[in-house]
């Protein structure tokens, strides 16, 4: 099975990544991310796999899943008309949470117990399906706030069960995790301009024909595959603040606006301008 290596930015101004029904019920899109994450989805049946779990859901779901557990997109081949909230978190968030911030452990211990995978029962998914939705009226310190209550909510949660007996191992390496985030800090610098694979090999310390080999390994993706679902995901971010197709093209990377068009809807299954007139 293709299992992708996603890369999640945050919201602009924000320590975390807000998606609204992301759109992907066509797309089978088995994948994971060094990010923590938290689905909620309402009005749909489906089934929810996540690590070696598989089981149904039905009307909704709440899942928290850990970093880097592979998992599918939670409406794959859903065709009724749903709801979902995808927020996605650091996997430093709250990194240095200890003793002497005892407020915050029962969201630190939360996080631990995600590594297994936890879903959670109606009375949670009643508490917060509505707040979780409602986080896209809130900007700044308030959305920040709103989620820690979130996720105060979820780790005292009674209701809350564990998808895997054993936390799902990552299977990166520490080594492999600081290359990976070396080359996609690299990305996220220069995606802008022409990127060529000799340089990016040259800040991994490796070879041309290395680099490729090792990144198709790593993400099942090549480097300009990768590169350009990083600037369409830059483009789509564009168009939905009013840019122009032709200014999200060249503000994103792309030198040419027939490759980008040809790009987008390979990526999106939808052209820039239909993307822009539902946006």
């Amino acid at each position: 099975m293709k299992t992708e290596l996603e890369h999640i930015q945050p919201n602009e101004g924000s320590s975390f990544s807000l998606m609204v029904n992301p759109n992907l019920s066509d797309f089978f899109f088995w994948h994971f991310h060094p990010e923590y994450e938290i689905v909620f989805i309402e009005g749909a049946d489906g089934q929810r796999q996540v690590g070696r779990h598989s089981s149904p859901f039905f009307g909704s779901d709440l899942v928290m899943i850990g970093s880097y557990i592979p998992h599918l997109n939670f409406d794959y081949g859903i065709r009724s008309s749903y709801e979902k909230i995808v927020v996605h978190l650091n996997k430093d968030f709250l990194k240095n949470v200890d003793e002497r911030t005892p407020e915050l452990l029962p969201i630190h211990e939360l996080f631990q117990w995600s590594q297994h995978g936890i879903t959670f029962g109606q009375l949670t998914k009643d508490r917060v399906g509505k707040r979780i939705k409602n986080l896209t009226q809130y900007s700044g310190a308030d959305r920040f706030m709103e989620l820690l209550s979130i996720l105060f909510i979820l780790s005292e949660a009674p209701d809350k069960v564990l998808l895997h007996e054993k936390p799902v191992k990552n299977q990166f390496s520490s080594r492999d995790q600081k290359r990976l985030d070396r080359i996609y800090t690299f990305v996220d610098q220069n995606y802008q301009r022409k990127i060529s694979i000799e340089e990016v090999a040259f800040e991994s310390h490796l070879s041309k024909a290395a680099f490729c080999r090792y990144f198709k390994k790593m993400t099942r993706l090549t480097f300009t595959q990768f590169v350009n679902h990083y600037r369409i995901d830059k483009a789509k971010k564009m168009l939905a603040s009013g840019q122009s197709v032709t200014a999200s093209c060249y503000g994103c990377g792309f030198d040419s606006l027939s490759y980008f068009n040809r790009t987008f809807k390979q990526i999106t299954n939808r052209n820039p301008s239909r993307f822009l007139q539902n946006s």
